[in-house]
């Protein structure tokens, strides 16, 4: 066994592990390659149907691009599909392209904020209908005790600290210094009442993991990820005015797995086009103790 299939065949164990577990189960699809490649880890593991929620949090803000392959894969792979957003805010318009708002506290109102209340379903939430082919306001929404989450640990230093079963308290924070040990491969799944649980199957991949896994399963991946002719692409995906290309002439997965493994990008940080890393001193760490993705 490879170290692909040796990493595939954890993140399916994990994912059945967390489907027995717990009763309400939900998953987290950003659009980007990561959560593309859970997305495509829980069809394997049940079969061709994933029999949870994914759930996306729309700022408003992210590439039109992205919007649309969200679609196109939702009808083709028939998947039930749940859109949150913090309506409030952008109505008020309580945001960084807005001018009120500093990158960080519009990351914790659009994302962390709609994230938490989308969960909870006290909080609108919208839900594809396939037969009317639309988005359609959920009526009696349910809360979800348990997040399945596409984040690895290399991607940046404060992913690196969490568990493949994460527990967060009532209002989503996260306490970095009382986790669980997870020894072993031992994963605790046996949490208090009440517990929200982050579930996190792909914790232990590398970007270079990921590109070459959807090279190999031919997953099918957003365009922004190729150089379309400028000279550029984006290597990790979010808000448009917080998020920015890289200077890359990969024009399609093969390339990509190339250039990983050429070294040309070491030293590169791969969130290094998302400002509000930046702005946050370097770390994800505020963001993600408040409950971000």
């Amino acid at each position: 066994m490879d170290r692909l299939q040796k990493l595939e065949s954890n993140g399916i164990y994990i994912l059945r592990e967390a489907y027995k577990s717990f009763g309400s189960l939900c998953m987290l699809w950003s659009i980007g390659k990561d959560s593309t490649v859970l997305l495509h880890l829980a069809r394997k593991a049940f079969f061709g149907h994933v029999p949870f929620p994914l759930v996306h949090i729309d700022t408003s803000f992210k590439i039109p691009e992205m919007i649309s392959y969200r679609d196109k894969m939702v009808k083709e792979w028939h998947l039930d599909m749940i859109v949150g957003q913090n309506k409030e805010a952008i109505r008020e318009k309580e945001t960084y392209p807005d001018g009120k708002l500093n990158r960080i506290q519009c990351c914790m109102k659009l994302k962390s904020e709609a994230l938490r209340h989308t969960i909870s379903g006290d909080w609108p939430r919208l839900r594809f209908d396939h037969k009317q082919s639309k988005y359609i306001e959920e009526k009696d929404a349910k809360p979800f005790s348990g997040v399945i989450v596409g984040v690895r640990a290399d991607e940046e230093g404060t992913r690196s600290k969490e568990r493949v079963f994460s527990p967060r308290n009532t209002e989503g924070n996260w306490n970095i210094v009382g986790q669980p040990p997870e020894l072993w491969n031992y994963y605790n799944t046996d949490f208090a009442p009440g517990t929200h649980v982050r579930i996190h199957p792909i914790l232990e991949w590398t970007e270079l993991d990921i590109w070459e896994y959807i090279e190999r399963e031919k997953i099918p991946v957003v365009s922004l990820y190729f150089d379309n002719g400028c000279g550029k692409r984006y290597r990790s995906l979010g808000c448009a005015p917080c998020t920015s290309p890289i200077i890359s002439s990969a024009k399609n997965v093969s390339e990509i797995v190339k250039e990983l493994s050429s070294g040309s990008l070491k030293g590169i940080a791969e969130r290094t086009g998302r400002e509000q890393d930046k702005e946050d001193g370097g770390t994800l760490e505020t963001l993600r103790k408040d409950g971000y993705m």
